[in-house]
């Protein structure tokens, strides 16, 4: 039960997200739902249209300078609406700040820690694949150029086409998040009310078949990008 009080931290990925509200609400639904039936006070409520691998943000540090001023613990609707960067996460422990996610509120420091350093390592390892894919396909001679013709020999090099497949995926999931979204701010929130409203929708997963709360929260996990 949330007890004491409360500065609020919301976060969208785009500008248009920011002005159409979508995915706002149901962050503040997460918020509302976490601090129901406690004696609780919100002092504020801080909305950042950002990108999640972005440092730079202005609403989070003026919330979290509230929460120096008042005492206030700093409440997000989940981990990723503040940063999978290690660096960034382990600053804001530095400022001595209180924060919880209503997603995972038993999570403490060291908890949160290690999940943003193996989002962190992961986001390398990804980059890190991308560099060979493309040194292999150099390494064989393909072309790697703008016009037309290099384009389509780029896509011959097996590597390298698992590498647009899986762009063209996470493209597709990005997709699928913000219909999501829409779906939460609307009042459908748990997983398999939207896998039942993605499947009546005639949206199949990226293999093609039925959605399920596994591959809803999959999707959700991965906070758009």
């Amino acid at each position: 039960m949330a007890q004491g009080k409360f500065v609020s931290y919301l976060r969208v990925s785009t500008a248009r997200q920011g002005r159409s509200g979508l995915g706002l609400e149901a962050q503040r639904k997460a918020v509302s739902d976490y601090l129901n039936g406690g004696a609780w006070e919100l002092s504020g409520e801080f909305v950042e249209v950002e990108s999640g691998k972005l440092d730079g943000r202005p609403q989070l540090e003026a919330a979290l300078a509230m929460c120096e001023l008042t005492g206030a613990t700093l409440v997000v609707a989940k981990l990723d609406r503040l940063s999978r960067n290690v660096a960034f996460l382990a600053a804001l422990q530095d400022s001595g700040a209180r924060f919880v996610a209503a997603d995972m509120p038993e999570a403490n420091e060291l908890t949160i820690h290690i999940m943003a350093a193996v989002a962190q390592a992961e986001r390398k390892a990804i980059s890190k694949r991308t560099k060979e894919a493309l040194a292999a396909a150099k390494a064989r001679g393909t072309k790697l150029g703008g016009s037309r013709g290099n384009l389509d020999d780029l896509r011959k090099g097996p590597a390298v086409s698992a590498m647009v497949r899986a762009k063209a995926s996470m493209e597709r999931a990005s997709k699928v998040y913000r219909h999501i979204e829409a779906l939460q701010a609307a009042g459908i929130i748990t997983l398999r009310p939207i896998a039942d409203k993605l499947n009546s929708a005639g949206i199949t997963t990226p293999r093609g078949g039925q959605w399920g709360p596994s591959q809803v929260k999959r999707i959700l996990d991965m906070g758009g990008r």
